[in-house]
């Protein structure tokens, strides 16, 4: 029972993180097209695509840093330091493992829940960045809990898999 639990939330989190990381590979061809067409218009008209770093800023880097955090996780790219912990049994390192992957989903928990609570605010006051022209920035706050969730999943999937595996992943 508890094997297929494990399997079905790592089912859920690989499609979650190939969501989210379809989703910021559009943000950065959009990204790429945008600032080419910047350039371009820059170099043949000599004027500038307006809003061009406020989008670049406020959305596409977000994006671009936030929603493929769980796709690095569930792939295990991470940076790791295990100098220490690979002289450990394996018992030892699961349950290193097992800690660190539960101080994970706190810490990221916690901010996914702050940033939850921040796009709630932004969006409900409409929030926008000064600029030239009114430029939003709510929808934007919302990659933060999105991402959040999505890495608290993949370590939750992570550690499901290291306990039916037993062994640190």
């Amino acid at each position: 029972m508890i094997r297929t639990f494990g399997r079905h939330i790592e089912n859920l989190s690989d499609w979650v993180n190939r969501a989210t990381l379809v989703l910021a590979a559009l943000f950065l061809i959009l990204m790429a097209l945008h600032v080419t067409l910047d350039v371009a218009l820059r170099y043949f008209v000599g004027r500038s695509f307006p809003g061009t770093l406020e989008i670049v800023s406020f959305y596409y880097m977000v994006a671009l840093v936030f929603l493929p955090l769980a796709y690095t996780e569930r792939m295990g790219e991470h940076i790791n330091v295990d100098v220490l912990v690979g002289r450990f049994p394996p018992s030892v390192q699961l349950a290193l493992y097992l800690f660190a992957g539960v101080l994970g989903v706190i810490y990221f928990a916690m901010l996914g829940y702050q940033g939850y609570l921040d796009a709630l605010d932004a969006t409900a006051s409409r929030e926008t960045a000064m600029a030239n022209f009114t430029f939003y920035l709510w929808p934007s706050r919302w990659a933060l809990p999105l991402g959040f969730a999505a890495i608290c999943l993949a370590i939750v999937a992570n550690m499901l898999k290291a306990i039916r595996l037993r062994q640190a992943l």
